[in-house]
């Protein structure tokens, strides 16, 4: 049995605070806060009470805090020290337009999978020279965009995809940037097999041995100009050891590469995937990580890019979803929340685990199913969990939902998608409003406009 929850979060610190400590935290932006008794108002993340935040927007909502994300970016980024080095802030993460700015105002640059998350990003106010491609199946379409923005790169995962970019761009007249993904083939543990990628036999990057031919072919195609390589073993890595092979086997690729096409290579994008904490996980030591990195990849002459998503955001934010029922069933209990799988599908889909805590917690505990709305016997948040003995009416906050949450939402069962809320010291704001009954049918016809041949 799991112990109860503790909130933690950025990097194993946590992100929620109670009465009069919230209070002392905020005393130069909300001093009549300091009159609160203890745990008046509950939980808060950063100077806001969650149960504010909870009346005023409803729930499910997702609430992050843009401290918590300034606090990862700036250790990551002095972690890297001197060395000549990019973060890109992977959007599949959390694509809200807002995070993006937030990150943008940071420094950051982007590391994006789509067309639509090229359209986020220059919503965001990112330019071309900020965005790197990435991702297996790229249309051509997508492509023909990519290129009409000017990106920095196009991570490049395959032959044919090649051939394609070399298409779309003599269609332009133009010449694509270009790295190569390639699959450094190193055994990665992670928490579950769908977060590797860097495995041999994945469906990302090219093979480790097809990389040289596929690099001397890019050097011939007179619309690509081969810039760098670019490698990711996977997604909540804590070990470096799976960094240290992969850059190793790319550093070694680079040389022959060169060697064998005479071209200079500019790029090593080494991919992100760092772990945060979800439970009792150690933290990942950042300043280790850069000293690992800097010992590789320090004086090669090579721009580096790196492309966290999950260590940004993921412990910044929470999943407020409020108690509807208690119900006992064949000896067990269960917690019915307003929140399911389709807000919040890592339970079901990668059997990830998230603290559950009550907003205001009662002082009692109990072990139960903390179960969704939506008529699936997958649809839960935490199973025999040791949890607040929360009772309908009760907020729950889910820890650590900053990442692969609400862009994972879904409508399923004709269900709306929740809010997104921005906190930032004292004040929030909604940054994506709760979806209506009329969003679930805006595209569709009810009489069909037949076509034939």
């Amino acid at each position: 049995m799991r112990t109860p929850i503790d909130c933690r979060g950025a990097v194993g610190k946590s992100i929620l605070s109670r009465g009069r400590a919230a209070a002392k935290q905020v005393d130069e932006v909300a001093p009549a806060e300091k009159a609160l008794p203890p745990d008046a108002e509950g939980a808060r993340l950063e100077g806001v009470p969650l149960g504010t935040i909870a009346r005023e927007v409803g729930t499910p909502c997702y609430v992050y805090g843009a401290a918590g994300i300034r606090e990862q970016y700036a250790q990551l980024r002095d972690a890297l020290g001197k060395l000549d080095a990019r973060l890109h802030y992977s959007v599949k993460a959390n694509s809200s337009i807002a995070i993006l700015s937030l990150l943008r105002d940071l420094g950051a640059g982007l590391d994006i999978v789509s067309g639509g998350e090229l359209f986020r990003a220059l919503l965001a106010g990112y330019k071309g020279k900020d965005i790197v491609f990435s991702g297996v199946g790229k249309t051509e379409r997508e492509m023909e965009e990519a290129l009409r923005a000017e990106v920095l790169l196009f991570n490049v995962e395959s032959e044919q995809e090649l051939h394609a970019l070399n298409r779309v761009s003599k269609r332009l007249g133009v010449k694509a940037p270009a790295a190569l993904r390639v699959n450094p083939e190193v055994l990665v543990d992670t928490p579950h097999p769908y977060t590797r990628t860097g495995e041999k036999g994945m469906k990302f990057g090219i093979p480790f041995d097809e990389a040289l031919s596929v690099g001397k072919i890019a050097a011939t195609l007179p619309n690509i100009r081969l810039l760098g390589l670019d490698m990711h073993v996977g997604s909540q890595i804590s070990q470096f050891a799976p960094y240290e092979v992969g850059l190793q086997r790319l550093l070694h690729l680079r040389r022959e590469i060169e060697r064998a096409t005479k071209i200079s290579l500019e790029y090593l994008d080494i991919g992100g995937g760092l772990a945060v904490t979800y439970d009792a996980e150690r933290s990942v030591d950042v300043r280790q990580f850069g000293k690992v990195i800097s010992a590789l990849v320090g004086g090669s002459g090579l721009k580096v890019i790196l492309e966290p998503g999950r260590f940004l955001v993921g412990n910044a934010g929470v999943l407020l979803t409020r108690v509807l029922y208690r119900k006992r069933s064949g000896g067990k209990e269960f917690i019915i929340t307003d929140a399911g799988m389709t807000d919040l599908l890592r339970p079901s889909h990668y059997n990830a685990f998230h603290r559950i805590e009550a907003v205001k917690p009662t002082g009692r505990t109990t072990v139960a199913d903390v179960v969704g709305p939506i008529c699936e016997s997958g649809d839960f948040l935490a199973l025999d969990r040791q949890i607040d003995d929360a009772a309908p009416g009760d907020l729950l906050a889910v820890q650590s939902t900053g990442a692969y949450g609400f862009v994972m939402a879904s409508n399923y069962n004709s269900r709306p998608r929740p809010a997104e809320v921005l906190v930032d010291g004292d004040k929030f704001a909604v940054i994506t409003r709760r979806e209506s009954y009329d969003d679930l049918t805006r595209n569709e016809v009810a009489v069909p406009d037949w076509r034939s041949e």
